[in-house]
């Protein structure tokens, strides 16, 4: 009797002990938040869904450890929401949470501090926490903070990736102190690509450290993809005066008379064909989009071939000169000589179909629906052009 009595105490400790895990609050979002401001302390919010694997994986095999339950209960107020609940819907919404687990921290305003999201080891999980719990961000907003002249490149990271969405002016002036912080050290190709981001004209703090640092930054990047990032933030104010946003056309004019003077006719051309196609499709605009890229694409030499694959897409789709749809096969056939794959070869083979040859278009029709089938992809528009072909 003593045996089977010691063994349901062990089974029943084992239970108590499985179920620790992080202290998660049972009130609403409203009451959790006024909580933490009474404590002085961050929320810590798990925004989970019930079908999301990795959050299972999380409440099983991390919340539960020691140092983590430990750690966590001892210095937030812990809450979690079904994302696709009740009010978890309301909050998925205003913070724009779009991929599960995410894990908020918020102060006692609301305001997110620090994020992350995603299955996270112990070591990572525990990190972001303790990154996050700086007495600061107990007291004041992330604003209060940037206002008094926080300057910490961590905070000022943070701060940038935030708002980034939310709040673009106020993340670039956060990003100028940032940069401005950073002047004496290396720039990585992460902070290079938040560099460009936040740079809208040449008149931009921003844009100084881009030219300051010229050297270092095209050891990053080709000098040819940097003259080209230049290009566009020199003409970009003059681009967005010349675009009419209703009808998505750009006055020729306007843009030349005040590009010109600032990169060159030149490269004002290149510039001005470069952003129609990009443009034009986006308007539905092919016509525009054709005779744009007839020109900006005419040294075929100049581009990858995946890149005029893509316009040769657009031009078998929308275009029916036949003098336009020649320049499409021979961008076409460059991406098929590099390596056929069932997309390319369709779209040589839709080409040849408009341009009558008709022999070549089954060819490679046939081509591209046997490496679909063999690469288990879908073969349906091969088959359809096949069809039309007989």
């Amino acid at each position: 009797m003593k045996k089977t009595f010691s063994l349901f105490i062990f089974f029943i400790s084992l239970s108590v002990f499985s179920q620790e895990s992080i202290n998660f609050e049972k009130g609403t979002f409203k009451e959790i938040l006024a909580k933490a401001k009474k404590e002085k302390k961050l929320v810590f919010m798990d925004a989970f869904a019930v079908w999301c694997g990795p959050c299972k994986l999380m409440e099983k095999n991390i919340f539960p450890l020691p140092a983590v339950r430990e750690y966590y209960n001892s210095n937030f107020i812990n809450a979690r929401f079904d994302m696709e609940k009740g009010e978890g819907r309301e909050i998925a919404a205003k913070y724009g949470i779009r991929s599960y687990p995410s894990f908020l921290f918020l102060n006692g305003d609301g305001e997110v501090v620090m994020n992350s999201y995603g299955y996270m080891s112990e070591e990572a999980f525990l990190s972001v926490a303790k990154e996050a719990n700086n007495p600061k961000f107990r007291t004041a907003s992330n604003k209060e903070l940037f206002d008094k002249g926080e300057s910490d490149p961590e905070f000022l990271l943070n701060m940038m990736r935030l708002y980034s969405d939310s709040d673009y002016e106020l993340a670039k002036k956060v990003s100028e102190r940032y940069f401005k912080v950073k002047k004496d050290q290396m720039l990585t190709k992460d902070e290079v690509g938040l560099l460009l981001y936040f740079i809208k004209s040449p008149g931009d703090a921003n844009y100084q450290t881009f030219t300051s640092k010229k050297k270092e930054i095209t050891s990053l990047m080709s000098e040819d993809i940097y003259n080209q990032f230049d290009t566009n933030i020199k003409i970009s104010k003059v681009l967005e005066n010349s675009l009419d946003q209703k009808t998505g056309t750009i006055n020729d004019e306007y843009f030349y008379k005040n590009a010109i003077p600032l990169i060159g006719k030149e490269e004002a051309e290149i510039a001005l064909n470069r952003m129609k196609v990009i443009l034009y499709p986006t308007y539905g605009n092919f016509t525009g989009y054709e005779k744009a890229a007839l020109k900006y694409y005419n040294n075929s030499d100049l581009f990858e071939p995946e890149e005029l694959l893509k316009a040769a897409w657009m031009f078998s789709e929308h275009v029916s000169n036949t003098g336009s749809l020649k320049k499409a096969e021979e961008w076409a056939e460059k991406s098929v000589m590099r390596a056929e794959n069932p997309e390319n070869t369709y779209i040589l083979a839709k080409i040849y179909s408009k341009t009558g040859k008709k022999e070549n278009a089954k060819m490679y029709a046939e081509l591209s629906k046997t490496l679909a089938e063999s690469q288990g992809k879908d073969a349906a528009m091969a088959k359809q052009l096949l069809e039309n072909l007989k």
